[in-house]
């Protein structure tokens, strides 16, 4: 019950979140010069990471995120010495996010470059740049300020360290004061704009004035709730198998039966009932003691392991289509229950829920390893203990109900062929999630034997086959000879033969936002005759703003980048429909910002955050600046509606591939600032 309660009082927690945190602080370095010799030194970069985040090494593919670098912009009495080397714990990994195979550090990252002293007093300035990513959102390419100065004697060397949060320790919020918050100098405001007026109302921060649209909801609260209920679907689903649904009166009886005091029997029930959700949630805190934290996380992208998922549900399906049976040692089950016979009181009870799980396994098993792979890669220290939670809730609940009101137990469908008709589409549905594990693995090593269209093509099979079992024209061993079709099992039908029908013209391109969060990216596709897109009006945000304000228009910021995988998702699946590009081609000027834009600005911009100087250098570098000085933020997607004045008409977008909520976004945005006029 503490556990239950503690997990309740976080998520009321994480709901009520205020939504001005956006900024996101996951890394924090220090950089420090080490003298080796009188002719040599390194400065060395340690960066702490926060869990969940991963700091991307050197040398990367092009194609994938910003690789870390090592920038001089003043050197004088030194030259270096060969490359930026990373040291310490690097991880090799096949990254979801850009789909490729990448280096990068967990928990710390350390990066050493090594200079020659070549005089009797050195300088040198310049900055660490480097790519931050979890799996949701990427920051903007990051920089670490350094300066150092010294003497080529050992003796007398200048040892310095200084600390640096990565680009967002010194981020406005939205209890800073505009003043305190950002400033923009002079040279700063000729440099961004030949119209000083309308840069100091276009660039002024309305972090303030965005936050009084409202909360947006935590997208790890959602996740939880999402882990939650799936876990308690598949508790629901295992409770109408062959394996567990005709135990349930013969439980229940026993509790009531034996003790000739009414109330007593309920409380067994009870017990009984909250043993099965503890030995659950003990599982699933299992999996996270045993494999960490970061080794679930891990699993999401490593292609072993994602080979070994799709074998093992290929075997659960197999078992479920009657191939074999799944079942634990006989004697682990008859020893159990041979204990409970022999003790007495709660310990009983516990032991006789135990025996349930053991002797259920064979329909139990599969589900509980399906909803354990999907929970422990999302890579959440407490995934596995929500799902098993939920799982264990749905399995106890008719234990308690029927204890409670025993008359129900009458109204029971008795068991029958259509439990085992539950079993195997369950096994066609873990025949097609395996492939989705294959993907991951293909998409690694670069086989191309899973492309889309060989991946819809074999989803289209199978739950056409999975339509056809369910009109009876397919049997599987288990299944009885029963010829007619119930009404139940012909909608079933219905909707299986209508999804693959509807997957069919993804063959030829087709968005199909339905699976896009399970089929191989568009990119894999051979032939593909869609070109349904939309396009922005301007990629600088200055020049947007005074045509905006020529034509009398509400503006759509996209601050976007060039390795922003769920930017993409985003354009393809939500863009793309009606409503939404109507709403963007015809009412709003869109914008988008690359903030990973390595073009060189023709001069540098030195700006003020938080009383300190920073150099925007490159084109990116200028509109990840906007981004968390006006705006507070500084993660990708955003999307945010402005007048043409630079003010909100409503609160942020990020990644979300709700249709209606988008639309209500737009529609909201363009409303207010009619009103306005």
């Amino acid at each position: 019950m503490k556990k239950k309660f503690l997990l309740s009082c976080l998520l009321i927690i994480m709901a009520w979140l205020p939504s001005f945190a956006q900024i996101q602080e996951p890394v924090k370095f220090k950089t420090e010069l080490k003298t080796i010799s009188d002719t040599e030194a390194q400065i060395v970069f340690t960066g702490n990471i926060d869990a969940g985040w991963h700091v991307y090494s050197t040398d990367l593919p092009s194609g994938g995120p910003i690789s870390a670098t090592f920038n001089v912009e003043k050197i004088q009495g030194a030259e270096l010495m060969g490359k930026l080397t990373p040291q310490g714990k690097e991880i090799e990994n096949f990254d979801k996010v850009f789909e490729m195979k990448l280096r990068y550090f967990e928990n710390t990252a350390t990066f050493v470059q090594k200079f020659k002293i070549t005089d009797a007093s050195y300088q040198i300035e310049g900055y660490l740049e480097y790519g931050a990513c979890n799996d949701e959102n990427c920051l903007p390419p990051t920089e670490v300020p350094f300066s150092f100065s010294g003497k080529g004697n050992a003796a007398t060397a200048t040892v310095a360290t200084s600390e640096t949060k990565a680009e967002t320790v010194n981020q406005p919020t939205a209890e800073n004061s505009v003043a305190e918050t950002t400033a923009i100098d002079s040279a700063a405001t000729v440099a961004l704009s030949d119209n000083e007026t309308s840069v100091q109302d276009y660039w002024t921060p309305v972090i303030k004035e965005l936050n009084s649209y409202g909360e947006t909801t935590s997208q790890q609260d959602r996740s939880w709730i999402y882990i939650f209920f799936a876990g308690f679907i598949g508790g629901l689903l295992a409770l109408f198998t062959p394996c567990v649904w005709p135990i349930i009166p013969m439980t229940v009886s026993f509790f009531l039966k034996r003790s000739k005091d009414k109330k007593k029997g309920i409380r067994d029930a009870w017990t009984y009932g909250a043993s099965i959700v503890v030995i659950y949630v003990a599982l699933g805190l299992a999996i996270t003691l045993i494999f960490g934290a970061s080794a679930l996380n891990a699993l999401s992208t490593n292609a072993v392991f994602n080979i070994l998922f799709c074998l093992m549900l290929i075997i659960f399906a197999a078992s479920f289509f009657g191939a074999f049976e799944l079942t634990l040692p006989s004697k682990w089950s008859n020893a159990v229950d041979s204990k409970a016979e022999q003790t007495s009181g709660l310990l009983s009870i516990f032991l006789m829920a135990f025996t349930l799980s053991l002797v259920s396994f064979s329909c139990t098993g599969p589900i509980i390893g399906f909803l354990l792979v999907e929970v422990s890669t999302t890579g959440s220290v407490i995934a596995p203990a929500i799902g098993m939670l939920g799982f264990a809730i749905a399995l106890a609940l008719p234990f308690t109900l029927f204890a409670m009101f025993p008359s129900w137990l009458k109204s029971m469908p008795k068991s029958g062929g259509w439990m085992n008709v539950i079993k195997v589409t369950l096994g066609f549905l873990e025949l097609a999630f395996a492939l989705k594990f294959l993907s991951v693995a293909d998409l690694a090593y670069g086989w191309r034997i899973l492309d889309r269209e060989t991946f819809l093509a074999l989803w289209i099979v199978i739950f056409g086959l999975l339509g056809f079992y369910l009109l009876g024209k397919i049997k599987f061993p288990h299944d009885d000879d029963d010829n007619t079709t119930s009404v139940p099992r012909f909608f079933m039908a219905l909707i299986s033969l209508a999804f693959a029908v509807y997957m069919v013209p993804g063959l030829w391109g087709a968005p199909l936002k339905a699976v896009s969060a399970f089929a191989p990216p568009m990119t894999t596709q051979d032939f593909n005759l869609y070109n349904n897109e939309v396009h922005a009006k301007f990629d600088d945000y200055d020049a947007g703003m005074e045509y905006a304000k020529r034509n009398g228009k509400p503006v759509m910021l996209d601050f976007t980048g060039y390795g922003c995988v769920n930017c993409r998702k985003m354009e393809a699946a939500v863009w793309t429909d009606p409503k939404v590009s109507k709403l963007m081609t015809d009412d709003y000027v869109l914008i988008t910002l690359y903030v990973d834009n390595k073009e060189p600005l023709p001069e540098h911009i030195k700006v003020m955050e938080n009383g300190k100087e920073r150099t925007l250098r490159t084109v990116g570098d200028k509109w990840s600046y906007l981004q968390r000085s006006k705006f507070g933020a500084n993660a990708q997607p955003f999307y945010v509606l402005i007048d043409n004045e630079g003010k909100p008409l409503n609160k942020s977008y990020s990644y979300d591939e709700d249709i209606d909520k988008y639309v209500d976004f737009l529609q909201t945005g363009l409303d207010n600032y009619k009103k306005e006029k």
